[in-house]
């Protein structure tokens, strides 16, 4: 398909600076830019590739002034990445959806499918599943007794859904996740044996959330573990029983949350970040990679790094200091001999 910089201005509300004319058929990265591509500018980092770049179009937000010409057309926006979202996204919808259902497949007869579904393959729809409208169900997927699906869900390829699990409308869930697994729960006894302790709740996951590959929600033991609306989990996430994660919360590869926390809305978590049980975390609260919480965090809009982990900036000061400890040592072990020079030892 071709557009040009006109209609996509048109599309996602921009300005054009430059020949509104000019065509583009595909998208390309601004360093890898290629004639007749569109490309976006917004991490200032890349900012010298815009004037070196082949592609025809690139969106850059309007705050951007160049130091000197730029080769291609521009469309100022006033969040390129955001434009860049919402391009890509027609660009999908834009694309036919699998329909249908095809075989071998397994569906309950008390099962109910809404309007338009997909059914891959050698999935399986276990009993008195509500499934919503526009669902697409991708092959080898399990959904587990009681189960409810909103409307234009995507589960891909060996998405598990155990019994009386919630997921509510917009959501996508990427091949492998698990969402209901038993949570980690059991009593030892006097001779350290452990004895299961059975779970008994289910997982909610509201409207709008996306959980990566391989990512696993463990089922309450009592009630619900619950993923708000708007909350984003990157791969291999895993969200313990009885967590709450609040609304538009994301949180990034190889990270866990621990049983009964309770995370606040619009927090960001940072990759292989981990939060121990039964914890508070307040609204707005931003995990660097690599961090642990023991503790409660209270304060709103906080920002954390380290092991355990503390304030954001004390951290980056603290590591200035941990890279001279090799120099403070030596200077410790000369100002140690200077001493005992002076006492005569």
């Amino acid at each position: 398909m071709e557009f040009s910089a006109k209609q996509i201005a048109e599309l996602i509300d921009g300005v054009v600076v430059g020949n509104p004319d000019v065509i583009v058929n595909n998208i390309s990265k601004i360093e890898e830019g290629k004639p007749s591509t569109i490309s976006f500018l917004s991490n200032p980092k890349y900012v010298p590739y815009i004037y070196t770049t082949e592609a025809s179009v690139v969106i850059v937000n309007k705050s951007f002034v160049p130091d000197k010409e730029v080769p291609a057309t521009m469309i100022q926006v006033e969040d390129a990445y955001y434009s860049v979202a919402r391009l890509m996204q027609m660009y999908l919808d834009s694309k036919p959806r699998k329909t249908g259902i095809e075989q071998p497949s397994y569906i309950s007869e008390s099962a109910t499918l809404g309007d338009f579904p997909y059914l891959g393959a050698f999935a399986y729809i276990g009993d008195n599943v509500k499934i919503g409208n526009n669902v697409s169900i991708y092959p080898n997927t399990y959904i587990g007794d009681n189960v409810t699906i909103g409307d234009n869900c995507i589960l891909y390829a060996g998405v598990k859904i155990y019994h009386d699990c919630v997921i509510g409308n917009n959501c996508i869930l990427h091949a492998g996740s698990v969402v209901g697994s038993d949570g980690f729960g059991f009593a030892p006894d006097k001779n350290n044996e452990y004895t299961k302790i059975p779970q008994v709740g289910n997982v909610v996951v509201e409207d709008n959330c996306e959980l990566g590959a391989n990512t696993a929600l463990d089922r309450a033991t009592m009630g619900s573990t619950i993923l708000k609306k708007g909350v984003k989990l990157d791969n291999f996430v895993q969200i313990a029983h009885n967590a709450e994660i609040g609304e538009n919360t994301v949180i990034a590869a190889m990270s866990g949350v621990a049983g009964s926390t309770t995370i606040g809305k619009n927090c960001m978590f940072g990759g292989h970040s981990g939060v121990v049980g039964h914890l508070k975390i307040a609204d707005g609260v931003k995990l660097g990679a690599y961090t642990g919480v023991a503790g409660n965090i209270k304060q709103e809009g906080a920002a954390y790094r380290g092991t355990p982990a503390f304030d954001a900036n004390a951290f980056a000061r603290s590591w200035v200091n941990l890279r001279k400890l090799p120099d403070l040592a030596k200077e410790v072990r000369d100002l140690k001999q200077e001493i005992q020079k002076l006492k005569g030892e």
